[in-house]
């Protein structure tokens, strides 16, 4: 943020704009009430967004990298940042270009979103062409559904209606001190009018999607339901907010006026609204046990594989059990030597065939072998588990998580972008060096 304010501002009101952004209001929602430290860190990269789309503006084709490799960033951070990226980045360019009448720039911001997505590829990929093994349906089950998150909606649940009316209550006190900070910089679009119709042209589409007449767009846009929830959009209207306040006055006790009334809305939600880390002592010792016990933690509806319910699986399920209904597992002699996330060994020894069960889901890229064959697997009906079929005798079995085609073809794809765009570096820099 600092180097981005410092194309327009002196050092003094650019380190105010860098503390501001870094202390947001929304900011500080995500560190004390969600812990969504992944969308934090995807904040740090929108100020260099908006530097470098800048930069693209002018047709510098040396911002093409730097773009590329914040959008590759953005989608190696968390999704929802990444699509909120690259619709900015698209929006930005869009603006610039129409600004500049240049055809120019809009090539400049494809080329940066093609690459930082080829870049990124060996995540992106597998991230699409797996998603038909999962339930991916239930990221967008009641309650985190863009049309129950828009601002003050309230739905049959009483914890979503409380914190909802916390980040209403936020969003709306940021808009409102945004709104009045950017008419009050008039001076700003006079001085630098192409840096202010940006900030206005971003921050306008990113306040109007958090209100329920927006459904349509987030029902047609490509991916934007995969936002989830449309206050995440304060995430981009962070940028413009430190900006407009900062070049809206040059008084500091305006300033801090304003940081005192907006710490002074954190602390009115606080208090009335929803208290930060509403987990009790119990709920973590609760965590700590089923961690110490094997249970593991509760995972999230949308990675089960399809068809599969989680909470069918009894908690206190053996790692390895032969299904014959006879005789557990461990009187069967069913031994495990090695259960780490991507490979489990283990022994059976059982007196005539029949089907493993594990306590693992079957997702397509486990690969298992029984005394060195491979062997297809089942899934088993309700609970998605994997079964395994045996002989009767010693079984040794071996399950392993293979590289898919996908991620064999997105990591080539990535490697050939990273040596490209290191190609390009290289000789530009050679370049650089040649005497004139």
């Amino acid at each position: 943020m600092f180097l981005l304010a410092r194309r327009w501002l002196d050092r003094r009101d650019a380190i105010f704009a860098a503390a501001l952004y870094a202390a947001n209001p929304y900011f500080i929602v995500i560190v004390y009430w969600r812990s969504a430290f992944a969308e934090l860190l995807a904040g740090a990269l929108l100020p260099l967004l908006l530097l470098y789309t800048l930069l693209a503006g002018e047709e510098d084709e040396q911002a093409i990298l730097p773009l590329a490799a914040i959008v590759a960033a953005a989608w190696l951070t968390n999704i929802p940042a990444a699509v909120m990226v690259n619709y900015s980045l698209a929006l930005l360019i869009v603006i610039l270009a129409i600004l500049k009448c240049s055809a120019r720039v809009l090539l400049n911001g494809a080329v940066a979103a093609l690459l930082g997505a080829a870049l990124a590829a060996f995540f992106v990929m597998p991230a699409v062409y797996e998603r038909r093994w999962v339930n991916i349906a239930e990221v967008l089950s009641a309650g985190v559904r863009p049309e129950d998150n828009f601002l003050f909606v309230k739905i049959n649940e009483v914890d979503h209606n409380r914190f909802n009316l916390l980040v209403s209550l936020v969003a709306s006190a940021e808009m409102i001190v945004l709104a009045i900070a950017a008419s009050f910089s008039v001076s700003g679009r006079r001085r630098e009018p192409r840096e202010w119709w940006l900030l206005l042209g971003w921050a306008v589409p990113a306040v109007l999607l958090n209100f329920s007449f927006t459904s349509f767009l987030w029902e047609h846009l490509p991916e934007l339901r995969y936002v989830q929830l449309p206050w995440r959009w304060l995430l981009c209207l962070a940028v413009p907010f430190a900006l407009f306040v900062t070049t809206a006055s040059r008084r500091w006790m305006v300033r801090v006026l304003i940081c005192v009334g907006m710490f002074a809305v954190l602390m009115f939600a606080w208090h009335r609204t929803q208290a930060p880390w509403w987990e009790t002592a119990g709920d973590f010792a609760g965590m700590l046990r089923q961690q110490r016990s094997g249970a593991g933690y509760e995972g999230t509806d949308e990675y089960v594989p399809v068809s599969g319910d989680p909470y069918e699986i009894k908690h206190d399920a053996a790692r390895v059990f032969l299904d014959d209904g006879v005789v557990p597992a461990e009187i069967r002699r069913i031994q495990v030597t090695q259960w780490s996330a991507e490979s489990k060994i283990f022994t059976a020894q059982v007196d005539h065939p029949g089907q493993l069960v594990l306590r693992l889901f079957n997702y397509p890229a486990w690969c298992v072998q029984v005394n060195g064959q491979v062997v297809p697997t089942s899934t088993r009906d309700v609970t998605g588990q994997m079964e395994i079929p045996v002989q009767a005798g010693e079984n040794r079995v071996q399950v392993s998580f293979a590289r898919s085609s996908d991620r064999t073809l997105g990591g080539i794809i990535s490697g050939i972008t990273a040596l490209y765009l290191g190609g390009l570096v290289m000789i530009r820099r050679a370049r650089l060096r040649k005497p004139a």
